[in-house]
C-alpha cells in the first residue's frame, strides 16, 4: 500500500520539490522493506516509473532518483528481481514519459569510446561471445561521471558551479558514483565485463581536483577490488571459468598503481580520502600481486609502511589493518625482513592512543602471528632461526599488554599471545630472558579464559590456550600453569553460557597428544569428570539460540572423552569406572549419537566420518583391554567391556537401519 500510494503521488505531482521528497521517501521505503519475504513485483514497479525523472530538467529530482536505484541495488542484494531488472535492455522504459531523454544514453558505445581501455579486455567477449549490451544502470551512471553536461540540462544546475562547464552538477557525479559502487558490490558477476572500464573511470576521479570525487573514486575501486577477492576465495561459488582472470586483474592494479594511486596516498591532504585510498590498496587478490612487477610490489609494501607511522588515527588505523592483509600474502609472508618490518611497523600502532588504531594493530598482529605458525609447518627450521629472538620477546610482551585492554583488542591479542607461545622453540623455553614474559603471558591467557570478557574474548583465549598445548617445547605436564589452564578449561566446558566456548574448551582439552602432558592422575581424572558433566549438560541452556550449537558441543566433548580413554593409564581406571558406574547409563545415547552423526562437521571446519569414529572407540578399547588385562581383574569396573556394549549396540543399530 505505502508503495502504491508513494507511486501514485509521483504521476500526480508536478513541483520539483514536493517530487525530490516524494522520491526521497521511496529511497527509505525501498531500503527498510523486507523484499525477500514480499511477492515479487514492487521493486520493478518502482523501477519503471523512476527511471523516466532520471532526465529531469531539475537536478535536484535527478539525484534523489539516483539514491533511489541505489536503494534498490543495494536492499539485500543479491535479489533475484534485481538481476531481471538489471538485465533489462538499456532503451526500456527510458521513454515512458514526457520528459525528455539525454542524448548521452542514446548510444551504447559512446560511454566506452571514452575510455581507453574499451574493448581491450578479454571479459568484452566471453567465450568468442558478442560484447554484450552494458546493463542500463551501469551504463548511466558512467555516462553521468565520464562524459562531459548536455546543455539542454535545467538552470537549477547553476547552483552547483564546481566543473559545470564541463560535467554534470557534482551532487549528481557523486550519487552516479555511490550507485555504480552499491552495484558493483551488490551485482558484482553483472559489472565484471566492464572490470577494466570501471578501473579507468575509478582512476579518472581520484584525477580530479575535488576531494569528493576522488573519494568516491577511491570507494569504487575497493568495491571493484573486493568484488575479485570474494570471487577467489576457495569456497567462492563462483566457476573458475567465470572468475575475472588473474591476467586481467594484474593489468588493472598496474593501471591504478602507474595512475594516481600513489600520489594520492603520498601526498593527499584529506585524511578520509587516504584512509580510501589505503583500504583499496589492502582489496588487491594476492595471486595477482605477486604477478605484479617487483618495482610495483615494493612500492605497496613503502607507502603502507609509511602510512602506518601517520599522525592521524583513521590512515594509521588503515595501513595497520592493511599490512594486515599482505602479511598473509603467500609472496611475501615468507620474507623474514619484510615480516620483521611489519611486525614493528603493527607493535608501533599496537602502543597508540587511538582505541581504533590499537584495534586494527591487534588484528593485524593475529595475521601476522598466524603467519609465523604456517611458515613453522612449512618452511620449517629455517624460519624459526632466521627470526630475531628479541622481536619475538616484544612480540610476547606487547601480546600480553594488548590483552589488558579492551574488548575489540583483547581478543585479537589472545588469539596472538596462543600462537606466538605455540611458536617457541626449546631454546626460547630455556632462555631466561623469555622466562617471565612466558609466565605473564600464559597467565593473562588463564585469566582471560575465565573472565567476564565478551564471548569472543574468551572463544579466542580458549583458541589460544589449544594452540599452547601443542608445543612440545612447553612443560605441559609438571608446570603450575598448566593445572591452571586445565581448571579454566574444565570449568569452561561445564558451566559458561556460550556453547560456542565450550565447543571450542573441549576441542583444547582434547589437543595434548601424551598422556604425560595431562600431569598426574587427579587431574587427568578431574579434566575426565568435568567432560562428563558437560556432555550430561550440553542441553542446558536458557537461551534458545544455542540449542543449534548443542549437537557440535557433543560432538566435541565425545570426542574429547575417547581422546582421554586412549591415553589413559592403569592409576587413571578407578576414577573412570566409578564415574561410568554412576553416570554411564545418562550418557551412553549422547555417545551413540555422536557414533551415528556421520559426516558433521566439527568447530574447526573438518569432517570426521563414520569409520573415523569407530575406529576411535575401538582404539580406546584396544588400549583399555590391554591395561585391564595387565591388571588381572583388579579393576571393580571394566571400561572396555562398557564401551563395547556402546559399540554393540552402535553396530545392531546401523544393521538394522540398513536392513
Amino acid at each position: 500500500e505505502l508503495h502504491r500510494c508513494l507511486l501514485l503521488a509521483l504521476v500526480a505531482e508536478s513541483s520539483s520539490q514536493t517530487l525530490t521528497q516524494i522520491v526521497k521517501c521511496l529511497a527509505n521505503l525501498v531500503s527498510n522493506a523486507p523484499y525477500s519475504r514480499l511477492k515479487p513485483g514492487l521493486l520493478t514497479r518502482v523501477w519503471n516509473q523512476i527511471k523516466p525523472y532520471i532526465s529531469h530538467k531539475d537536478v535536484n529530482v535527478r539525484v534523489s532518483s539516483l539514491t533511489l536505484l541505489g536503494a534498490i541495488v543495494s536492499v539485500q542484494a543479491p535479489l533475484p528481481e534485481v538481476q531481471l531488472l538489471l538485465q533489462q535492455p538499456s532503451s526500456s522504459g527510458l521513454n515512458s514519459s514526457g520528459s525528455a531523454t539525454p542524448r548521452r544514453f542514446s548510444s551504447c558505445e559512446q560511454w566506452r569510446k571514452a575510455l581507453p581501455w574499451a574493448g581491450e579486455g578479454p571479459l568484452d567477449h566471453p567465450a568468442g561471445c558478442a560484447p554484450p549490451e552494458p546493463c542500463w544502470l551501469l551504463r548511466l551512471c558512467v555516462s553521468i561521471i565520464v562524459l562531459p553536461r548536455e546543455d539542454s540540462c535545467s538552470d537549477s544546475d547553476a547552483n552547483f558551479p564546481s566543473l559545470s562547464s564541463v560535467y554534470e552538477p557534482c551532487p549528481l557525479r557523486l550519487e552516479a558514483l555511490q550507485v555504480l559502487a552499491l552495484l558493483v558490490k551488490g551485482y558484482f558477476p553483472m559489472a565484471q565485463s566492464y572490470f577494466l572500464e570501471l578501473g579507468e573511470v575509478a582512476c579518472r576521479c581520484m584525477e580530479e581536483m575535488d576531494p569528493s570525487i576522488q573519494l568516491h573514486g577511491a570507494k569504487l575501486l575497493e568495491e571493484l577490488g573486493t568484488g575479485v577477492l570474494q570471487q577467489h576465495k576457495p569456497d567462492s561459488p563462483t566457476a573458475p571459468e567465470q572468475r575475472v582472470p588473474v591476467s586481467v586483474v594484474v593489468t588493472f592494479w598496474t593501471m591504478m598503481l602507474n595512475g594516481p594511486l600513489p600520489g594520492t596516498l603520498q601526498n593527499s591532504p584529506h585524511a578520509t580520502l587516504q584512509t580510501s585510498a589505503c583500504d583499496a590498496l589492502s582489496s588487491i587478490l594476492p595471486e595477482a600481486f605477486s604477478l605484479l612487477q617487483g618495482d610495483q610490489q615494493i612500492l605497496c609494501v613503502t607507502l603502507l609502511l609509511g602510512l602506518n607511522h601517520s599522525e592521524n588515527p583513521l590512515v594509521k588505523a588503515a595501513a595497520a589493518r592493511a599490512l594486515g592483509v599482505y602479511i598473509l600474502f603467500p609472496c611475501l609472508r615468507q620474507d623474514v625482513m619484510f615480516v620483521a618490518d611489519t611486525a614493528n611497523a603493527i607493535l608501533n600502532s599496537l602502543h597508540d592512543k587511538s582505541p581504533n588504531v590499537r584495534a586494527k594493530a591487534a588484528w593485524s598482529l593475529g595475521n601476522l602471528t598466524d603467519t609465523l605458525i604456517i611458515n613453522m609447518e612449512t618452511v620449517g627450521q629455517s624460519f624459526q632461526e632466521e627470526l630475531s629472538d628479541l622481536l619475538l620477546l616484544k612480540l610476547l610482551r606487547s601480546a600480553t599488554e594488548a590483552s589488558k585492554d579492551r574488548d575489540k583488542v583483547k581478543s585479537n591479542a589472545v588469539r596472538a599471545l596462543g600462537n606466538v607461545l605455540h611458536f617457541l622453540q626449546p631454546c626460547h623455553v630455556a632462555n631466561p630472558r623469555f622466562r617471565e614474559a612466558i609466565q605473564e603471558s600464559l597467565q593473562a591467557l588463564i585469566a582471560t579464559v575465565g573472565s567476564e570478557a565478551t564471548m569472543k574474548v574468551r572463544w579466542n583465549a580458549c583458541y589460544a590456550l589449544g594452540n599452547v598445548f601443542k608445543n612440545p617445547a612447553l612443560p605441559l605436564g609438571e608446570a603450575p600453569w598448566a593445572t591452571q589452564a586445565f581448571s579454566a578449561l574444565s570449568s569452561v566446558v561445564k558451566s559458561c553460557k556460550n556453547f560456542k566456548v565450550r565447543i571450542k574448551s573441549a576441542m583444547a582439552l582434547s589437543i595434548p597428544s601424551r598422556r604425560e602432558c595431562y600431569g598426574s592422575t587427579e587431574q587427568f581424572c578431574q579434566i575426565w569428570s568435568a567432560l562428563v558433566v558437560a556432555l550430561q549438560r550440553s542441553e542446558d541452556t536458557e537461551d534458545f539460540l544455542e540449542f543449534k550449537y548443542s549437537s557440535s558441543l557433543r560432538t566435541q566433548i565425545c570426542r574429547a572423552l575417547l581422546h582421554l580413554l586412549q591415553l589413559a593409564r592403569s592409576t587413571d581406571l578407578p576414577l573412570i569406572g566409578g564415574t561410568l558406574r554412576e553416570h554411564g547409563e545418562a550418557i551412553k545415547p549422547y555417545v551413540l549419537q555422536y557414533l551415528r552423526s556421520s559426516g558433521e562437521e566439527n568447530e574447526a571446519g573438518m569432517h570426521t566420518d563414520l569409520e573415523e569414529r569407530e575406529r576411535g572407540l575401538q582404539g580406546a578399547i584396544d588400549h583399555l583391554s590391554g591395561i585391564e588385562r595387565e591388571l588381572q581383574g583388579k579393576a571393580r569396573v571394566r571400561v572396555s567391556l562398557y564401551l563395547e556394549d556402546v559399540l554393540t549396540n552402535h553396530t545392531n543399530a546401523t544393521e538394522l537401519t540398513e536392513a
